[in-house]
């Protein structure tokens, strides 16, 4: 996409995650890692290396922290055509922000929540981007069903995923990493594949020719 709408989209993506922005240049790297490193010791995010989700979740912060911050060395073939602000991502990722919209985020909840028991979802809300990512990267490699056989533990969550939002479908995106539509299976809906295609129409953004974006029925394939 174009600079001026890719800094859109920097505004609406720390808009959506609040507290937990994350910013999109390290994670893109951190991503590449994932699919490059899957299941060894420099994945990102592998439940083989973890105890449990926690310790999986603080693993990634680390690698996350190292890579947002240049302290970890990162080869060339993870950074070419990355999303760059780096003066917004400092200030969007800066302790000053996660914490007023900590603040915003409690004072929402005093006001419109029947209970004070909803207090105690403040820690989920504040820390939503990074539960997000560790229920794909746990749940999605150790339950679930295979539509291809892969050297990794990729599986897809859910047969119908409309509350990830596609991103259940783990195994058909390591199989297809480029790939718009994580559905592969007739009943396998991304909801977000209609929002790309929708935005490559308006010119929006451009597809580039070899990602693969028709649907496939296929049988089932399991371990």
């Amino acid at each position: 996409m174009t600079r001026p709408w890719e800094r859109f989209f920097f505004i609406c993506t720390y808009i959506a995650q609040g507290s937990s922005y994350m910013s999109p240049a390290a994670y893109a790297i951190m991503h590449r890692m994932h699919h490059a490193y899957t299941d060894t010791d420099m994945d990102p995010h592998s439940p083989q290396f973890s105890k449990n989700l926690f310790g999986m979740m603080w693993r990634t912060r680390q690698f996350y922290v190292s890579i947002f911050k240049g302290k970890m060395k990162v080869e060339e073939r993870f950074t070419k055509n990355l999303p760059s602000w780096p003066v917004f991502d400092k200030l969007a990722s800066s302790s000053l922000s996660r914490i007023i919209w900590a603040a915003l985020y409690t004072v929402v909840v005093l006001l419109f929540s029947p209970t004070l028991w909803f207090l105690l979802l403040l820690p989920v809300m504040v820390a939503m981007g990074a539960f997000h990512g560790a229920v794909i990267n746990w749940f999605a490699h150790k339950y679930g069903y295979v539509n291809f056989k892969l050297k990794n533990t990729s599986q897809n969550l859910l047969a119908i995923d409309m509350l990830m939002l596609g991103e259940s479908y783990h195994n058909n995106h390591h199989k297809n990493p480029s790939s718009v539509n994580f559905g592969k299976r007739w009943h396998e809906i991304d909801p977000v594949y209609p929002v790309i295609r929708l935005l490559s129409w308006c010119k929006i953004i451009k597809l580039p020719a070899t990602a693969p974006a028709s649907r496939m029925h296929m049988p089932r394939v399991h371990e």
